[in-house]
């Protein structure tokens, strides 16, 4: 589906399809808008021709999972941006790339299905932006669709609170197999959330000739993207941080167990090794054992035995070993 939006100096709005693409070229000052959702490559290529893109930049564009990226070209500038097409608490996201095409007077914009953030600023501020410049509509994309990645987090906050909270009560192999799946997705985001705060730094570092930072609207436009996205690294590393002390801590947890469950079978083997030796001793089949013809010798072993085994539970238990 292609979707296109233009707008002009004196205030006016027209929405359409491609052939929008012709009256813009008669009007110098107006600025166009053309989105393209699930389009077909050569379809894309016609189109992006029109434009005078790069034919190195179309190319990127249509490599499967690229990295986020922003590279600069003669009439536009090409921004590579990892979106979300969906998104939850439990840290289930389907990424979804998108690529911007900033001209000084247009923007375009491929993603293969449907883009929560576009499909916002289509419907409420796209156009208002597109009247200020096209690189305002690009940005705004960026930092709608950082908003919904925020939103998700915060609500895995409250979900990785339950959690640790239930491991700490009845930890077991079942919350942690939850809380390593947890950090596997959470190195994931962390990977891409890095990528996106090179793109921020390079906007803010360096002057592109598409998104410039002379201009105060644009420069502010940058670096709220930027917060964005180091507030969200952030949150994933704090996030991957906190799951890496509840492993920590369980493993802990059941080292110590571990180890009071062994030192109980330590004492009770150190009080019953005596035991067994004098029963090993006075249990051997031979013929001439002195105290074998003693009237109260079992009775002297049994009691010699219990004396052992309580003076070594009194031991023991005075040494708080049980």
């Amino acid at each position: 589906m292609i979707r296109c939006l233009l707008t002009t100096p004196e205030g006016d709005v027209r929405e359409g399809d491609i052939r929008l693409m012709d009256e813009w070229m008669r009007m110098p000052t107006a600025h166009l808008w053309v989105d393209m959702k699930g389009e077909s490559e050569a379809q894309e290529r016609e189109i992006l021709e029109r434009f005078e893109c790069h034919p190195m930049a179309i190319q990127d564009a249509h490599k499967e999972r690229h990295p986020p990226k922003i590279e600069e070209f003669d009439n536009h500038t090409l921004i590579i941006y990892r979106g979300i097409s969906s998104f939850d608490a439990q840290l289930n996201f389907v990424p979804q790339q998108i690529c911007f095409f900033v001209g000084e007077r247009f923007l375009v914009t491929l993603h293969p299905g449907e883009a929560m953030s576009i499909e916002r600023l289509l419907n409420e501020h796209g156009k208002t932006l597109l009247a200020q410049s096209p690189e305002q509509v690009a940005l705004r994309v960026m930092y709608t669709s950082a908003g919904f990645y925020i939103d998700s987090l915060l609500e895995f906050e409250t979900e990785l609170s339950d959690l640790e909270d239930e491991l700490l009560d009845n930890g077991n192999d079942v919350l942690m197999r939850k809380i390593t799946t947890y950090r596997s997705r959470l190195v994931k985001m962390r990977r891409i959330f890095s990528y996106h705060k090179g793109i921020t730094q390079e906007l803010t570092a360096y002057d592109y000739a598409h998104l410039p930072r002379g201009e105060s609207e644009t420069l502010h436009a940058i670096t709220d993207v930027e917060e964005r996205f180091e507030r969200l690294y952030t949150l994933t590393q704090m996030y991957y941080d906190i799951c890496g002390d509840l492993v920590d801590g369980y493993i802990s947890i059941s080292s110590h167990q571990l180890n009071i469950t062994m030192r109980v079978l330590t004492v009770i083997t150190a009080i019953f090794v005596p035991l067994t030796f004098i029963a090993g001793i006075y249990g051997m089949n031979f013929e001439y054992m002195p105290e074998l013809s003693y009237q109260y010798g079992y009775f002297f072993v049994w009691g010699a035995m219990l004396g052992i085994g309580g003076v070594l539970i009194w031991l023991f238990k005075r040494k708080r070993w049980f």
